[in-house]
């Protein structure tokens, strides 16, 4: 039995969790709505405020969905109650970033500010040489940082570029002269 599958997904007061037929779920919460459509070869039971997802029989495909399933009814839940959030640091002399309404401009050594539109449902914040991107659905709030990073990804021997606050850059030893 997976791990992540079994455990049933506890709804907080103040959730509403609606499943369609055809495993499509909308989760209500404070922060707003997330609906989505999840694997119909899963069951999904709602009993008081627990959701148990549960497989049919033990093929390899059902096993990985069982625990995928779970997952993300459990950041939907999660992500209508507390929301997620991602930090991205800038590193190196001259690249900066700025709000401009619901723009990110992003100074980052090139010819041009680089302009990005604020996706629906996500809102950034820039602090000093951080930006902060918060929402409530996980995966557009990871994407969205992967896009921000993606424009100048950090490089290993100065360690400048855009980079996660958590990630570790594995820095590299520059050239010697020769002797």
């Amino acid at each position: 039995m997976s791990r992540i599958g079994k455990m049933p997904v506890v709804i907080p007061q103040g959730v509403t969790v609606d499943i369609q037929p055809g495993n499509v779920v909308t989760v209500k919460g404070p922060k707003g709505q997330l609906t989505t459509t999840l694997s119909g070869e899963m069951t999904l039971e709602q009993k008081e405020n627990e959701i148990i997802v549960t497989r049919p029989d033990d093929l390899k495909r059902h096993k990985a969905l069982h625990g995928l399933t779970r997952a993300l009814l459990n950041n939907m839940v999660v992500g209508v109650t507390d929301g997620f959030s991602k930090t991205l640091e800038i590193n190196g002399v001259g690249y900066r970033a700025q709000k401009q309404g619901k723009k990110l401009v992003l100074s980052l050594g090139y010819s041009h500010p680089i302009e990005m539109e604020d996706p629906e449902g996500l809102e950034s914040t820039v602090e000093g040489n951080k930006i902060v991107i918060k929402g409530i659905d996980k995966q557009a709030v990871g994407q969205y940082a992967a896009n921000i990073r993606e424009k100048r990804g950090p490089e290993p021997y100065k360690g400048k570029g855009i980079k996660y606050a958590d990630e570790i850059i594995r820095r590299k030893v520059g050239k010697t002269g020769k002797k």
